[in-house]
């Protein structure tokens, strides 16, 4: 009975292993060549486990300046990234590696000689067109960074905002006019135009950081006063926490609060979809074309002011989840979602229309079971 039970046991966690080995991301490293250095400088690179499955999807990227980051960044990315990109969307992780002697004088430069733009032009010219080169990227950049990568993380900001859409900076460093981040922050905040930026700024009241505290605030100020019509940001305190786990949570916070609105679901009372169709599909243009870059779906956003339409007036809801079909004719949930409606509607041949569409958009096993079901359904019924 003993040995059943151990060899139950150690088949249980054999598979275990291979569950978690199949969903394990790819390890990789990047040689980058700046024209005018002689060594190249070789990056670590983390591509999630869609990546080889998916040879059509492009994916975020996200940078960090500290070798060890890619540990927690990496395991994070996973937790959150598992459950079909909620609520961090897949993405390649690049991190630098340790004691780089050249990356090292580039960040030295940046930090103590003002003016100097040689990390950025690093940064521009050879690192992101060599990662862009290699991988599918899908043109949404981050940059993370804790202590003194944070403010590096600011001084991209401010010198260079166009290198990346958002910036997350974990108890940034800005003491003695660390980066001249202090000295040019009110000046730079104003020149921040064009497509939209985000910025997540976070500290504590850690013992580590109580020297950061006042220039923190003084940045908080400024963040708040200055004229930065692109520039969304953050600010949030962990204070009662400890030092090093500082990252941790900017890391988790920042991302929840960069693609909310990628996931969230607008309410039909919001003041977006009192807009209507048209207020919801301009939210959606901007997220797609102005901040990300790539299509954000409104299929659920109007499949919800749809239903709460549909129950006060069928003939406005049916407009509704039609234009959610026109707006997104390779959803298999919008076809669903009308053919639903045209079966409620008694609709019956133009359900079986809609849910045979709904079927060909997917090859999922729960919804073709799903659909199958309800196709079945509408045939029964529309039988004399």
């Amino acid at each position: 009975m003993i040995n059943k039970w151990i060899v139950g046991v150690i088949l249980l966690l054999g598979s275990s292993l291979n569950l978690v080995q199949a969903a394990t991301p790819h390890l990789e490293t990047l040689m980058v060549k700046a024209l005018d250095i002689e060594k190249p400088i070789v990056f670590n690179v983390t591509l999630p486990p869609s990546y080889g499955k998916n040879p059509d999807k492009r994916y975020v990227l996200l940078f960090d300046f500290h070798p060890r980051s890619r540990g927690y960044l990496d395991g994070m990315h996973d937790w959150m990234s598992h459950n079909g990109d909620w609520p961090w969307l897949e993405t390649i992780i690049v991190t630098a590696p340790d004691g780089d002697e050249t990356l090292g004088q580039l960040k030295s430069r940046a930090i103590e000689q003002e003016g100097s733009t040689a990390l950025l032009d690093f940064m521009e010219q050879s690192l992101l067109p060599t990662i862009d080169a290699k991988y599918r990227t899908n043109g949404f950049r981050i940059m993370n960074g804790f202590t003194g990568n944070a403010g590096l993380v600011l001084y991209t900001l401010l010198n260079r905002p166009e290198l990346f859409n958002a910036y997350l900076a974990a108890s940034p460093v800005l003491s003695d006019d660390f980066a001249y981040v202090m000295k040019s922050a009110a000046v730079k905040l104003e020149r921040i135009k064009g497509k939209p930026r985000y910025l997540m700024l976070t500290t504590s009241d850690s013992n580590f950081e109580q020297r950061q505290l006042a220039d923190f605030a003084a940045f908080e100020e400024l963040l708040k006063t200055a004229n930065h019509p692109a520039l969304h940001y953050k600010v949030k305190r962990f204070d009662g926490t400890y030092y090093m786990t500082q990252p941790i949570l900017a890391t988790a916070y920042g991302i929840e609060w960069l693609f909310d609105d990628y996931h969230r679901v607008l309410s039909p009372d919001s003041e977006i979809a009192k807009g209507g169709v048209k207020g919801i599909l301009d939210h959606y243009r901007f997220l797609s074309q102005q901040k990300y870059g790539f299509v954000v779906p409104s299929t659920d956003s109007l499949i919800a002011l749809a239903d709460a339409e549909f129950a006060k007036d069928s003939d406005k809801g049916l407009s509704i989840y039609r234009a959610a079909v026109e707006a997104n004719p390779e959803s298999h949930t919008a076809h669903d979602a009308l053919a639903r409606v045209y079966g409620e509607l008694k609709m019956f041949d133009q359900a079986i229309e809609q849910q045979k569409l709904a079927l060909a958009k997917t090859d999922h096993p729960f919804w073709t079971r799903k659909y199958s079901e309800s196709l079945a359904a509408f045939e029964a019924q529309k039988r004399p």
